[in-house]
């Protein structure tokens, strides 16, 4: 890890290392706030964190810049806790270890938490350094946004003074954001019949690993598989063949990220073991083939398993399977108004069974309205006709583009000057807080940049040294370059 802190810029990769060293996984980024409070108050900056648990840090302008409109720099506190089945590690409680890999920072076997770590340290580290020359600063430091924006959704009006605010949770160097999808949670419950297992079945568990997952926004088109998709698929096709008695089905860990890994448990008759085996072998060839090159590392495991003392009942089980089927996932509709910006999604998160029913969380993403509605409805109707119980909750709103916005022209003409050549304006199909702010800042002017972050929210998440640099430079350019007020 100490080579990490030499990398460009320091000031940066610096608070970066403290950063992983913390642990902050959604719903526990207090020790992380509490490190950042108490550095700040050492160097003398105004500290405020509100009752959500926002952190607002203000420094004045550097000498000669008084007058100058105020700027928020804006990241969140909290990262995506995703791992490998075959890593031992706590996100509450063990740090995150990065490596160099090339020009690429990694972690080992988790999620690194670049998404927005590295926005984060860019944001502190103008904070501490005495010679950028900015104008007067407010830093907004959210929590939870991973897991349901709270901070977003808690953060005040009149808390904020600034005239300008830049979010750091951008994903692609060399692209400006000025809008964002909107989305909402849906969990649908359906309620689940046992009966008694039966005694001289054959009990299994069927694994579906090795999928690389993902963002559930930004990486929604790329066609990569989804875990509990591919695991309903298989038993759609097969159950009533086998003679298949589910007792179990879970899969997922978030609803914003791409399901890895899904596994169900079952009995079958003892005659039907052979071609049980027979068809998960020949499925997974099936996968393999349809999925070379999204999913290279796509595996099916069967093994055997404890005896249940319960099944579930056939009609339920029946109408479980079918609605998992049926149910929707994916790129919904890709946008008219912007070439290669998914419009409307849909991910099916997380499947879990409990002991009276099974939930499925999922996330609907779109960057309009209506889109939304649309998704929302189509599951609220797969929903009645299974006799399962929908409930939609946390709906947060897009970031409508602004084309004249004054902001996003400035990075635009600064990036274009150092790099001499023009960026990508572009709206991203994820949930940036902008559109929350909107609701209490309206007049503020909002743009979104950040370095190349692959594969966020997985455990193959990666961060591109080079553009933490590029991405560094024109953020300062773009501070010495705000007007006056």
């Amino acid at each position: 890890m100490g080579a990490i802190n030499q990398l460009f810029p320091q000031p940066l990769w610096q608070w970066f290392e403290q950063i992983c060293a913390i642990p902050h996984p959604s719903g526990h980024e207090q020790a992380l706030s509490l490190h950042i409070q108490s550095w700040a108050k050492q160097r003398g900056l105004a500290v405020i964190e509100d009752h959500v648990g926002n952190l607002i840090i203000r420094k004045p302008a550097s000498a000669g810049m008084e007058d100058r409109k105020i700027v928020v720099l804006q990241a969140h506190l909290d990262m995506v806790p995703q791992k490998n089945a075959d890593k031992v590690h706590d996100f509450v409680t063990d740090a995150i270890q990065p490596w160099i890999d090339g020009d690429w920072v990694k972690a080992t076997g988790t999620t690194l938490g670049a998404d927005n770590g590295i926005g984060m340290a860019s944001a502190l580290a103008i904070l501490g350094s005495d010679e950028i020359k900015h104008g007067p600063l407010e830093v907004l430091l959210t929590i939870d946004e991973e897991a349901g924006m709270t901070g977003a959704f808690g953060l005040q009006a009149g808390m904020l003074e600034a005239d300008i605010l830049i979010n750091t949770d951008s994903e692609q160097e060399g692209e400006i954001y000025m809008g964002c999808a909107g989305g909402v949670d849906a969990q649908i419950s359906l309620a689940l019949q046992w009966q008694a297992a039966n005694a001289t079945d054959l009990t299994f568990t069927l694994a579906i690993a090795g999928l690389k997952g993902g963002h559930s926004g930004v990486n929604i088109h790329l066609g990569r598989g989804n875990a509990n998709k591919l695991l309903a698929r298989f038993l759609a096709g097969h159950a009533a063949e086998l003679g298949l008695a589910l007792s179990a089905i879970n899969g997922g860990s978030l609803r914003n990220a791409i399901p890895r890994e899904a596994q169900c448990s079952f009995t079958v008759p003892a005659g039907m073991a052979d071609l049980l085996q027979q068809r998960v072998a020949q499925y997974q060839a099936i996968l393999q083939a349809e999925l070379a090159t999204a999913e290279p590392a796509l595996k099916l495991t069967l093994s055997s398993s404890a005896a249940p003392a319960q099944t579930m009942q056939a009609t339920a089980q029946a109408t479980l399977i079918n609605l998992l089927n049926s149910c929707p996932n994916g790129v919904i509709r890709m946008s008219d108004e912007i070439t290669g910006v998914t419009e409307s999604s849909l991910n099916v998160g997380v499947i879990s069974t409990h002991e009276d029913s099974v939930t499925i969380l999922c996330l609907i993403r779109s960057l309009i309205d209506s889109g939304r509605a649309n998704i929302e409805s189509t599951l609220q109707s797969l929903s009645d006709l299974a006799g399962a119980q929908v409930a939609f909750s946390g709906c947060y709103p897009g970031w409508k583009p602004d084309t004249s916005s004054a902001v996003m022209a400035i990075v635009n003409d600064t990036y274009e000057s150092i790099y001499h050549k023009k960026p990508e304006i572009m709206v991203i199909h994820a949930g940036l807080e902008c559109g929350l702010f909107k609701q209490h800042y309206p007049n503020m002017d909002m743009v979104s940049i950040g370095p190349t972050i692959r594969y966020p929210h997985g455990p193959d998440e990666m961060v591109n040294i080079t553009t933490v640099g590029q991405y560094w430079t024109l953020l300062l350019a773009v501070l010495e370059r705000i007007p006056a007020k």
